[in-house]
């Protein structure tokens, strides 16, 4: 296998398709901050920088540990792993998600001192549970719970956090529109174990769809946009009698289109990988949107 030496292998490792999961939930909390006259912008951008060092360090942490459970085979269809293809060492990788969550901790720091016991869990329990998605004697994501767990961290956990370490309270109604960029997160994680469902079945990765099938899969994802997209603007809405331009963020749901023609018209492949891109743009997108119409 080919060493590469310069930064591309740690840029592909990071995987750019998946950041948008990282950086939505941020905008829809700072977004119920302001619209609630609570915002705080040092803490939302530091909320921002330590998502996306999260998220960049569990995709490495996936990178190696993948690598080291033999789950990226040569058989892989998705993007290729860094560590698998022999660009990246194992141990240069196990110390790059360190240091990346190390790095997120020292900047999380501010945070911390303002928002206390709260955000410290939320921190050790985001770290914890990146790593133990793919690492540990019972990965997260080899048992079937990936789908609930990045439903809460993206979710429930980093709109709820963004918007507490703004405004220090929490309210139903932050943990409603939470509710969005959880299901569409999870979206995109269905359609990784879509397109991997064979190679995940050798491997003795259990995800949902190896579990109940390519159907159930299809049928996952298209429940989870359909929530996000419609359920949630419309519930909150009709409960708050408040931001009706927030439903013109349904309309997100057009971008769906071409991604689900793909993912019911062929059967796994190499080719969900342009589902995944696209099903990444849906969540960036509905959550700008989602956004400006809180703010209107």
């Amino acid at each position: 296998m080919t060493r590469k030496s310069s930064v591309k292998p740690w840029l592909l490792a990071a995987r750019p398709k998946t950041l948008p999961a990282a950086v939505a939930p941020v905008l829809i909390g700072t977004a119920l901050a302001f619209a609630d006259g609570k915002e705080h912008w040092p803490s939302a951008i530091l909320a921002a920088i330590c998502s996306l060092l999260l998220q960049i360090g569990a995709n490495y942490a996936n990178d190696y540990f993948d690598f080291i459970k033999g789950t990226d085979s040569a058989q892989r269809l998705g993007p290729t792993r860094a560590t698998a293809a022999g660009w990246v060492r194992p141990q240069a990788m196990l110390r790059a998600f360190i240091i990346v969550f190390a790095l997120a901790a020292c900047i999380g720091i501010y945070p911390l001192i303002r928002g206390g016991l709260p955000i410290l869990l939320i921190g050790i329990f985001s770290i914890t549970a990146a790593v133990l998605y793919t690492g540990g004697p019972k990965p997260l994501g080899y048992i079937g719970l990936g789908d609930l767990f990045v439903f809460v961290f993206f979710g429930l956990i980093a709109v709820g956090g963004t918007y507490y370490i703004q405004t220090l309270s929490l309210n139903w109604m932050v943990m409603w529109a939470a509710c969005a960029p959880g299901f569409l997160s999870t979206a995109i994680l269905t359609v990784n174990n879509l397109r991997d469902i064979a190679n995940d079945s050798i491997s003795g990765k259990h995800t949902l769809p190896v579990q109940f099938g390519s159907a159930f899969g299809r049928l996952e994802y298209l429940i989870c946009l359909m929530i996000a997209c419609i359920v949630v603007p419309l519930g909150l809405v009709l409960t708050e009698k408040t931001h009706p331009l927030i439903l013109i963020s349904s309309a997100a749901l057009l971008l769906s289109i071409r991604p689900l023609k793909i993912l019911y018209l062929h059967p796994p492949g190499s080719i969900y990988n342009q589902v995944l891109g696209q099903t990444g743009m849906l969540l960036l997108i509905f959550s700008i949107v989602f956004s400006i119409g809180l703010l209107l």
